[in-house]
């Protein structure tokens, strides 16, 4: 990012009086996070602010501040358009109308297209929270406790708990600042990645009955029938990927996710190494280096085939090249 695209943000947000927040479907912590996090803090410098997600804040993200205003579906007219969390403008759903050309795109996925008339794109930061949660006060907006919670519910929430392997001693030091204007880290902490409704823990059990080892890749799989038949409300997996990624000696994770229209979510967790993010674009989606998903229009059967045989393939490559180097 050049000084001038820098400057050119921080004017666009103080020039604009509506402004409009969008991010991706399925919506995760970051995405809530980074969502209501500039929202609140553009709503304090007195701008109007709508903030939409195409599937509304999950459960678990619902005791933030600033939730309750996150709708489905934009209204009205706006001076901006911000865009947050996303690598490709298809994956906000109809939180945009169709046709509109975003003003901002602030990410931090490898693979972002930079579909905006300013990028702002950043792969080596751990979340698109951490992003916002270092340049606002230099834009000049504020943090206030409530902003505070809800970038530090990013933060923890892409980092899996300060445990990916892209952590570095400035995140802990961006998560302390946060703490000390006044955000409660073990509450945020629990709600993000411990508690979970009865219904996910019953989602759970459903896609590890699937579960399945072939090599160093491990699946696993959850049907429409799965999700209706404990009520679950949600049609993601719960985070079911990250018990995946856990599994020992497995370099790969997968689960597949059936979604309603003839597609399937399909997620890769990798250990570090293994840059699921190629896979993931072959198959029209993107992501990080060890954490990378798409949406695959065809049947669960058909899908799995051939995630399956082509993540297998990828490993095989690796794996040769990892001994022709040695």
């Amino acid at each position: 990012m050049s000084e001038s695209e820098y400057q050119q943000i921080g004017k666009a947000m103080k020039g604009a009086e509506r402004i409009l927040i969008v991010s991706h479907v399925r919506p995760d912590g970051d995405a809530v996070g980074s969502l209501i996090g500039l929202g609140l803090a553009l709503q304090e410098a007195g701008k109007a602010v709508q903030m939409v997600l195409n599937d509304g804040v999950p459960t678990s993200f619902r005791h933030l501040t600033g939730s309750n205003q996150v709708v489905k579906h934009p209204g009205g007219n706006f001076d901006l358009t911000i865009v947050l969390d996303c690598s490709d403008l298809p994956r906000v759903g109809k939180a945009l109308t169709e046709g509109t050309v975003p003003d901002i795109n602030i990410d931090h996925h490898i693979t972002n297209l930079n579909f905006a008339r300013i990028n702002l794109v950043k792969p080596d930061a751990v979340a698109t929270s951490a992003i916002l949660a270092e340049y606002l006060p230099e834009w000049g907006f504020p943090v206030t406790p409530q902003v505070a919670s809800a970038l530090l519910t990013g933060l923890i929430s892409d980092t899996l708990g300060f445990r990916t392997s892209n952590m570095t001693p400035q995140v802990m030091r961006l998560a302390a600042t946060l703490m000390e204007i006044g955000t409660n880290l073990p509450e945020l902490y629990s709600a993000a990645l411990v508690r979970r409704s009865f219904e996910s823990a019953r989602y759970w059990g459903a896609g590890l009955s699937h579960l399945e080892r072939r090599g160093r890749l491990v699946w696993a799989t959850l049907s429409l029938d799965d999700r209706s038949g404990v009520n679950y409300p949600g049609n993601d997996d719960a985070d079911l990927i990250n018990v995946l990624s856990t599994i020992d000696g497995a370099d790969v994770a997968l689960i597949f996710v059936e979604q309603k229209g003839g597609k399937t979510k399909v997620s890769w967790r990798s250990q570090p190494g293994v840059d699921v993010s190629q896979i993931a674009l072959k198959f029209g989606g993107g992501g990080h280096a060890a954490a990378s998903g798409a949406e695959i229009t065809g049947s669960l059967v058909d899908v799995q085939e051939r995630v399956i045989h082509d993540t297998l393939a990828f490993l095989e490559a690796s794996a040769n090249v990892l001994s022709d180097e040695n």
